[in-house]
């Protein structure tokens, strides 16, 4: 290994839909995380390395920060608030066109509890949406009530202050050995990462509460050779949800599989034969039990 060379963990923290996930696919050079219009589209931490010649960076993509409404969302802001603790730098993402909202104010109440204690790069994202006078206004505003280390414009879209955001990570990561080999994109496991793209298509498809009330569930994958056979169970709250889920004749089930049979074949370089089925577990967002069930839970410190 060369002499000088660095390896460290940093987190993207935001409010929701600020663009992290898209940031962060930037990055990496392929998607990661998986991406919606809508707020709240991430519920577990995402872990994604960057290898460089002389540099390993460990991006850790959390949920946005906002104000919690069912246990569910309580879970994803600890998720959130958690991954700042053993982090090397964090990235404050704002979205530089809607400019700071009060859930942007409640982001910087978690980051001070750690703002002499970590370097904090405030990153102005979709700078390709506004102009640099605005973005600058809001650099000052977060300049006033919190301390940052540096600031980048940056567009996941064009790739605008990609270049120069790794730069200024790099100055502040610790010298050290890579934490992971040079083959490893991220730690998530085959069935995770299965389940959050059936989840992406739920979110793109289907409207109001619908996308925020389902979780989905890997039950099988079984490798028959020229063919990957999923099994997967799309959870919802309630029967009059899943009747839209299914929708007329099936439709909308047809095409929630078909859209991500497509894209999972493209990810895992496989012919997928995948089979959705959509069962009621009611209020499953207000219960411990249920929340665990699914797979939204925490170890303890």
């Amino acid at each position: 290994m060369d002499s000088g060379y660095k390896a460290g963990f940093v987190s993207l923290i935001g409010r929701p839909n600020v663009g992290k996930s898209s940031l962060l696919n930037a990055i990496i050079g392929r998607k990661v995380a998986i991406i919606s219009d809508k707020p709240q589209t991430t519920r577990n931490r995402i872990l994604a390395v960057k290898h460089l010649k002389n540099a390993q960076i460990i991006f850790i993509d959390t949920p946005g920060i906002h104000f919690p409404k069912h246990k569910l969302n309580k879970y994803m802001v600890e998720v959130a608030v958690r991954a700042l603790k053993e982090m090397d730098v964090v990235l404050f993402v704002v979205d530089a066109k809607e400019g700071l909202t009060e859930e942007d104010y409640l982001v910087m109440e978690n980051l001070k509890e750690i703002e002499d204690k970590k370097p904090i790069i405030l990153v102005l994202n979709k700078i390709d949406l506004t102009t640099k006078q605005e973005a600058e206004r809001i650099e000052k505003e977060v300049a006033s009530h919190l301390n940052i280390k540096d600031s980048v414009c940056t567009s996941a879209v064009t790739g605008e202050g990609l270049g120069e955001l790794i730069e200024k990570i790099l100055e502040l990561l610790p010298e050290g050995m890579p934490f992971y080999p040079e083959d490893m994109i991220t730690d998530q496991p085959e069935s995770f990462v299965i389940a959050e793209i059936i989840r992406e298509k739920i979110f793109n498809l289907t409207r109001q509460e619908i996308p925020y009330s389902t979780a989905v569930v890997v039950e099988r994958i079984e490798d028959k050779g020229n063919i990957l056979v999923i099994d997967a169970y799309i959870f919802v709250e309630k029967k009059s949800q899943k009747g839209i889920i299914i929708g007329k004749d099936g439709k909308m089930l047809k095409k929630i599989g078909q859209s991500a049979r497509e894209e999972l074949e493209r990810i895992l370089g496989s012919k997928i034969y995948l089979n959705l089925w959509v069962k009621v577990k009611e209020k499953w967002r207000q219960k411990d039990g249920s929340l665990r069930e699914l797979g939204y839970y925490l170890k303890k410190e």
